[in-house]
């Protein structure tokens, strides 16, 4: 009971990247101005795809869900941290912290397995072009992202629901700018070995098992790739692919990196720099590697600004 009552109004110190006062100001630049880019780059991917319906396919349908969940995972984290800045405090209340860490695990696991069925799109489209529109039906593809939240939510609520039964006493630093779930779970005072199982398992079925689905998609992409003779016809299927390969190496790269950098070394700054390359660089880049080069939604973009402003025009007295 004793314990139960030091959990209850326990609080986490967010240490952040430095605790000296004159980096404070830059950092809070830094932060609010790609938060601010993350939102609205994503957002306007989201509303070139709404507003054109030549891009009501299941290409796009996925990737405005991406989008979505990029901006609610840099939401998770980025705010907080900014508020904390501005207020010149690190801490985050108990509950605060592990209703942080639900986001966390529900938007990067969603983040993971929606790359996972844009790989399978992109699988179908080259490898059975012939059947594309009735393989990715409408009907699946939204069973697919119900699917995906299904899946995450399940492990989100089951890391947290274990969270809940842990008790923290003290130690409770934490060496990020946000509550990373290995590390809230060990400053508990009680015992993780249930925990730890969890988490390098479920570490093993989300992670590792949606990679191999995306690796086996490219290899029987890339055969299909080679097996076209003409050059010109090779590079537009490849240039179908080329901006969600971009995202999954960007993505995997980013989050292999905070793992490895855990692993090999104990400096807990380089795990916090690691974890900042996935939670805020990665949702921050898509939308520049989803638009620069492709024409449909540059089209759409133009489209939907030129609307907009011939409606303001057209208002005006």
């Amino acid at each position: 009971m004793e314990a139960k009552n030091e959990t209850r109004f326990v609080e986490f110190l967010l240490l952040g990247f430095s605790e000296d006062p004159a980096l404070q100001p830059l950092i809070f630049g830094l932060f609010l101005s790609m938060y601010l880019v993350t939102v609205i780059g994503n957002l306007l991917i989201v509303l070139a795809i709404l507003s054109d319906p030549h891009l009501h396919t299941p290409m796009y349908f996925f990737l405005a869900n991406l989008s979505m969940v990029d901006v609610c995972f840099s939401s998770t984290t980025v705010p907080k941290m900014l508020v904390n800045i501005q207020m010149q405090s690190r801490a985050i209340s108990y509950a605060g912290c592990i209703t942080q860490m639900f986001f966390l695990l529900l938007f990067s696991g969603l983040d993971i397995f929606l790359l996972t069925v844009m790989a399978y799109d992109r699988f179908v489209a080259i490898c059975h072009p012939l059947h594309y529109a009735v393989i990715m039906s409408p009907r699946l593809c939204a069973r697919l992202v119900l699917v995906c939240w299904a899946i995450s939510v399940l492990n989100s609520l089951s890391h947290s629901f274990l969270a809940l039964r842990l008790s923290f006493c003290a130690h409770l630093d934490i060496p990020h700018f946000f509550c990373e779930l290995d590390q809230v779970v060990h400053r508990a005072c009680s015992d993780t070995l249930l925990n730890d199982m969890v988490i390098y398992l479920t570490a093993m079925l989300l992670a590792v098992c949606p990679l191999a689905g995306i690796l086996y998609s490219y290899s029987k992409i890339v055969s299909a790739i080679r097996a076209i003779s003409s050059a010109q016809g090779k590079y537009k299927a490849f240039s179908t692919c080329a901006s969600h390969l971009s995202a999954v190496s960007l993505f995997y790269g980013t989050l292999l990196g905070v793992y490895l950098s855990s692993a090999v070394t104990q400096n807990p700054h380089s795990t916090a720099t690691a974890s900042f390359m996935y939670t805020v660089v990665t949702p921050m880049l898509n939308p520049f590697i989803y638009s620069l080069r492709n024409k449909d939604i540059n089209r759409a973009l133009k489209s939907f600004f030129g609307k907009e402003t011939r409606s303001m025009s057209g208002n005006s007295p």
